[in-house]
């Protein structure tokens, strides 16, 4: 354990902070796998209610700076383009 104050503090910030990505990245990654149920199910409607919800979470933990905005990027384009194959 540190004994510095400006180290003990920088501990407790940095757990906190890692709680935090930690809660936003699973968010991103639940609102991806009900994108993929709802492709699994061959539902066209749900995927696109999935997806859009899948993006708006992806862009929020991009804004607060979780994932680099390429790899969110890719994430949407991914996830979009397998919702289009289902058509």
């Amino acid at each position: 354990m540190a004994n510095i104050k400006s180290a003990k503090k920088r501990v407790l910030v940095s757990e906190k902070r890692a709680a935090r990505n930690k809660a936003i990245r699973s968010k991103v990654k639940t609102a991806i796998k009900k994108v993929d149920a709802a492709i699994a199910a061959n539902d066209k409607e749900a995927a696109g209610v999935a997806l859009r919800a899948a993006i708006s979470e992806i862009g929020k933990a991009t804004s607060k700076g979780i994932y680099h905005k390429n790899n969110s990027s890719r994430k949407i384009s991914r996830l979009s383009r397998a919702v289009n194959r289902m058509a």
